[in-house]
């Protein structure tokens, strides 16, 4: 009975960890202003890529930081909504989100892992409906698991990299003509005439 306990303590902290990750992604994909910023691309091509990467910074910041307040959780908040997506969240949302994140972080720290069971189930039943579910999914992949006492290795996500193949292929990059380089006029005096981008 002893090695049993001992063998779970190890999975604890991880299950934990996981768990964290799942309710700060959860929230995160869940909050509109971050929502409407990834959906319009106002952070680029790679917006959803600066959502999961924002996942991942937060959960960071209290594995490094353990004293982190909502109040931190705010301002990584806005300070990345306003740098990555230039949006200025001042509607107070992004307060709401911290304390919400903070929250989930304080049960999930206690070992209650109801809320965030909750979460996920209501996040998959909301994409279900919307028949987007299997796209979602990716976000959760490694945060997600099947079975708590069940380690996983590396050969359970070979079937799930088969997806990719049913996309297109991208189009191939078209290579710009080179710019004719314009040779610099040098008059009598020897002075170079300066000539704007626009009459080049």
């Amino acid at each position: 009975m002893a090695s049993t306990s001992l063998d779970q303590q190890p999975q604890q902290p991880q299950q934990q960890q996981q768990k964290l990750d799942l309710a700060i992604t959860l929230l995160l994909n869940t909050w509109p202003s971050l929502t409407l910023a990834v959906q319009s691309s106002w952070g680029g091509p790679n917006s959803s890529d600066k959502r999961d990467w924002l996942c991942g910074a937060i959960s960071d910041i209290f594995a490094t930081r353990p004293e982190t307040d909502s109040y931190d959780v705010e301002d990584i908040l806005i300070q990345v909504m306003s740098d990555e997506f230039d949006v200025a969240v001042d509607d107070g949302s992004a307060a709401t989100l911290a304390d919400q994140i903070m929250a989930a972080k304080a049960k999930i720290d206690a070992g209650d892992y109801e809320e965030v069971d909750r979460m996920w189930a209501e996040y998959k039943e909301k994409m279900e409906r919307k028949g987007g579910l299997q796209q979602e999914q990716s976000l959760f992949r490694q945060v997600d698991t099947k079975d708590e006492d069940q380690e996983t290795d590396g050969d359970e996500d070979d079937s799930e990299d088969d997806d990719d193949d049913e996309m297109s292929e991208a189009p191939p990059l078209v290579a710009r003509p080179p710019k004719e380089k314009v040779e610099p006029e040098v008059d009598e005096d020897g002075f170079t005439k300066v000539v704007g981008k626009k009459k080049r």
